[in-house]
């Protein structure tokens, strides 16, 4: 769903780039207390930090990742990843929110994927309005369901489909105010929501599937999952107690912080350069959802050409290099290298001006 250049007008297009940075200055003072490791002070506040900051660079990574890998959806149209409801799980919605705004980033100034002068646009969009809505169906799901890991799936399976249909009805408004072109409004809403409903499922499955395998191996790096833990219990006597003692629960805190994410963080960079590397040669070439709405309707009869069109990596291809799997891979493993620098490097300075005020709290 990423909006290129000449869809939107340049007030309307301003007017979203004040809204995005509006979100993001926000996002970066909530981001602050979400990678200081959300409460406590002193070791315990540190040992949250030192887990949640690089995790949140891997999470920006590995949603640059996964949006390479478009997959089918219905009649030549295809459709990837948005993220924001996986990132906002993961680290939090205002990390999340950071994450989407470094992948963004980074595919319009490197891969000249998404306009420039629609960077606002699309952070609103595919940022924004997703994290807000998946996080907000997220949280009212937990409060209501049981408190178990499955409810956490459960959430995030809903929260991440509901997104996509909202990010689509969000374009639409966007374009309303502010579309180059003159086309009917309810035919457009109609189309991109109808569509963008199918890749909501798409979504659902991959933000489900992810977040459950953090859960079954690291359930304390999942920013939704706090206050989920479910205490073991054995069957004496035909019936269930906890089988863990009084006091361990208050000792339990320290042993997991204590515990290194390095495992977690090593296998999810490899996961990300093989999806991005390799498995991407494989996705789906049809239009994504936009696109398809967009030559459709004729949304796209003003498009203009990208500012980063000689961009040595536009189009998710290495210049000069001939042979297109080597191309593509190589553009992709370069694009997880540079998201996950840039986004560590970042996440890093936000957590680092957290400490000294958690220290003295």
């Amino acid at each position: 769903m990423h909006v290129p250049d000449g869809f939107i007008n340049a007030p309307v297009s301003a007017a979203a780039g004040v809204v995005a940075a509006g979100a993001i200055a926000v996002s970066l003072r909530g981001a602050r207390r979400e990678l200081g490791g959300g409460s406590g002070t002193g070791a315990a506040g540190l040992a949250g930090a030192e887990r949640t900051a690089p995790l949140a660079g891997l999470v920006a990574a590995f949603v640059f990742a996964v949006q390479m890998l478009n997959f089918p959806v219905a009649a030549g149209t295809s459709g990837h990843l948005l993220g924001g409801a996986l990132a906002a799980i993961l680290v939090g919605p205002y990390t999340g929110v950071l994450c989407i705004a470094v992948v963004l980033l980074m595919q319009g100034v490197l891969f000249a994927d998404g306009g420039l002068t629609a960077l606002g646009v699309n952070i609103t969009v595919m940022g924004v309005v997703t994290v807000l809505v998946a996080y907000g169906l997220f949280r009212g799901l937990v409060l209501v369901l049981p408190r178990t890991r499955r409810s956490v799936t459960v959430a995030s399976f809903l929260a991440a489909l509901v997104s996509v249909p909202a990010a689509a009805t969000a374009f639409t408004a966007i374009y309303a105010l502010g579309g180059t072109t003159d086309v009917p409004i309810g035919k457009v809403l109609t189309a991109m929501v109808g569509v963008h409903l199918l890749i909501g499922i798409g979504e659902a499955v991959i933000t489900t599937l992810t977040v459950g395998a953090v859960l079954a191996v690291r359930p304390d790096l999942v920013h939704g999952a706090r206050g989920l833990s479910t205490p073991l219990k054995l069957r004496v006597n035909g019936e269930l107690v906890d089988a863990t003692p009084a006091a361990a629960p208050a000792a339990r805190p320290a042993a997991v912080a204590a515990r290194s994410p390095r495992k977690l963080w090593i296998t999810g960079v490899v996961t990300a350069l093989v999806l991005a590397g390799f498995v991407s040669f494989y996705a789906s070439a049809s239009p994504d959802g936009l696109e398809k709405v967009a030559a459709d309707q004729g949304i796209d009869r003003k498009v203009a050409p990208h500012a980063a069109a000689d961009s040595p990596l536009a189009d998710y291809g290495v210049k000069d290099v001939s042979n297109a799997r080597l191309s593509g891979g190589l553009a992709g493993v370069i694009g997880v290298a540079a998201t996950l620098a840039v986004g560590t490097g970042a996440f890093w300075v936000v957590r680092r001006r957290r400490t000294p005020e958690a220290a003295e709290a």
